[in-house]
Order: C-alpha cells, then sequence, then structure tokens
C-alpha cells in the first residue's frame, strides 16, 4: 500500500527528472556578431566587380555600422560613387574618411575632383540661364583665381607690346656690282706652263694581230 510519503517522494524524483531532461535539451542562444571586416569588405569588392554597385554600398554600410573607426568602407564608398557619376555622395563619404585620417590622399583628391565637377556643371547651367552676374560672377572669379594661385598656374602678366617697328626683320641689300662674283675666285697661276695633251696612240689593224 503506497503510502503519501512514498508518493511525495515518486513526484520528487520526477521532478528532477524533468528538469534534468530539460537542460539536456535546452541550450543557451549565443548572441551572433558581425562579420568580420575583411569578409564585409571582400563580399563589397566581389559584388562591385559583377556590376552589383549598390549591394556593394550596402555590404560596405555594414562595415562602417559595426566598425565605426575603420576608414576603409568609406574609402570603397566614396570611390564606388565617384565612379558611378554621385559626386555630391562622393563628397560626403570621402569627408566621413578624412574625419578618422585627415591626411588620407585619396579622400582629398575625390573631394576636389567631385567638387570641381559639381561647380563646373553648375556654371554651365547658370552661364545657359544668363544668370552668372554680379555677386555670383565675382565669388566664381575669386574662387578660379585662389585654385589657379593652389596648383602653381597663375596667369602670366601681360608685357609691354612692341611696336610693329621693333619686330619687323631687316633684309640685307643685295649688291649688284659683277666684280663680287670674282673676289672668291680661286686665282688661277698663268705663269706656269700648261700640260701637254696626251697623244693618243693609232694602232693599224696589223698592230692588233701582234
Amino acid at each position: 500500500m503506497t503510502t503519501f510519503s512514498d508518493f511525495k517522494y515518486l513526484c520528487g524524483v520526477l521532478a528532477c527528472a524533468a528538469a534534468l531532461t530539460g537542460c539536456e535539451t535546452t541550450k543557451p542562444v549565443i548572441p551572433k556578431g558581425p562579420a568580420p571586416l575583411a569578409e564585409l569588405l571582400n563580399q563589397g569588392t566581389q559584388a562591385s566587380a559583377a556590376g552589383r554597385k549598390e549591394e556593394a554600398i550596402g555590404y560596405w554600410k555594414q562595415a562602417t555600422a559595426a566598425y565605426s573607426g575603420d576608414k576603409a568602407p568609406w574609402a570603397n564608398i566614396a570611390q564606388s560613387r565617384y565612379d558611378s557619376g554621385q559626386y555630391g555622395e562622393a563628397i560626403v563619404s570621402a569627408q566621413e574618411v578624412l574625419l578618422r585620417d585627415p591626411n588620407d590622399k585619396a579622400a582629398n583628391t575625390i573631394i576636389v575632383s567631385a567638387g570641381l565637377r559639381l561647380a563646373n556643371r553648375a556654371l554651365g547651367d547658370l552661364s545657359r540661364q544668363n544668370a552668372l552676374i554680379g555677386q555670383v560672377r565675382a565669388d566664381s572669379q575669386d574662387q578660379i583665381r585662389q585654385l589657379r594661385d593652389n596648383m602653381g598656374d597663375a596667369a602670366p602678366a601681360a608685357g609691354p607690346r612692341k611696336l610693329q617697328s621693333e619686330t619687323r626683320t631687316i633684309k640685307p641689300v643685295k649688291d649688284n656690282n659683277p666684280l663680287n662674283s670674282l673676289r672668291d675666285t680661286p686665282k688661277v697661276d698663268t705663269d706656269k706652263p700648261l700640260p701637254k695633251p696626251r697623244e693618243t696612240e693609232v694602232k693599224t689593224p696589223f698592230d692588233l694581230l701582234r
């Protein structure tokens, strides 16, 4: 006959068994971290080479979120945007590179080249609209002068204008004296006897038979 104490003991054993079974079947959930930076960069490069530009940008943006202190993803985005003609976004991404490395030459190059392209495009639009006047024109000319100074390509100052008489070529006067042609003629020694002409030996038909 089962007593209450035996029933209590049996319930305890079943509870322990159930707890042990649960521990064996339930595994702890480990949070998955971001992919390695090199892997994200490589996936983006492969997608870009295959012509999937936006997919490549997606991989590189994942890298910027996971590795915010690294400039490599931003550099790839800036170059891709520049190659696609998206100069405004290229400048923004290149500035992100400079925030992490102020001495990055590639980022500065993208900013300069993309900025000049945008400025040239805008100036062309204003010129076609006859709107390049007043302060806009003055500011544009000032920026162009500063750009030439920074490039060491300043326009040379105009020199004094030469008179026509100063640049005229003076032709030598030709002397028509017929005796001048004899000045450089070598002198012939008339006192020296002329050599005798060599007599030609005449042979008869009989001489040829000798």
